[in-house]
């Protein structure tokens, strides 16, 4: 796609309407990789992995070079790894596109993470989806730096089927949204 109108001096195009040509700077930050046929494959993952150690700029580093800002990528539900994960902690999923995985980062403190994840499942029952249950994501915490280490977060996988009324992706889809907001508020 290509921009047809007229470019300011600095290469941008005129301010109009509710754009303002003055807000624009330089930024970095982002990558994108893709298939547009929604093929899985690993090659993408590994493309994702070199945009983000090409961007380690960004990671708004200070006195503490290993702490960063947390960025990372977002993938297709790996649903064979989850389905072979569950399967060994007692938990079935349903068929793709009638459940969803979400990554919680919560609190160390036990009692507060219960509390915390007693919230979430609340939002889920009363918004008519079915918990299906809870995941430990193993992690590796020997790249984070001392001054985030206090605060690292204990993260979980919880996992959603579809309630009986929600079965349309897009339906569920914005079941899931409701639920993620109430829990964050």
């Amino acid at each position: 796609m290509s921009y047809r109108g007229q470019l300011s001096a600095r290469g941008f195009p005129e301010s109009q309407g509710l754009y303002n040509s003055r807000n624009e700077h330089d930024a970095c930050g982002i990558g994108f990789v893709a298939n547009l046929k929604g093929v899985k494959s690993h090659k993408i993952v590994q493309q994702g992995l070199t945009i983000l150690r090409n961007i380690v700029h960004r990671g708004a580093v200070g006195a503490d070079p290993k702490a960063g800002d947390g960025a990372g990528i977002l993938i297709q539900i790996p649903d064979e790894f989850l389905r072979a994960e569950c399967n060994d902690l007692g938990v079935n999923l349903p068929k793709v596109g009638e459940y969803a995985v979400g990554a919680i980062f919560l609190p160390q403190d036990e009692y507060t993470r219960d509390r915390c994840e007693k919230i979430l499942e609340r939002y889920v029952t009363a918004e008519g989806q079915k918990l299906l249950g809870w995941r430990d994501v193993p992690v590796n915490n020997s790249g984070l730096g001392v001054s985030v280490k206090p605060t690292e977060p204990r993260i979980r996988h919880i996992f959603i089927e579809s309630g009986k009324e929600h079965k349309n992706i897009d339906a569920f889809e914005r079941k899931l949204f409701v639920i993620r907001k109430q829990a964050e508020n």
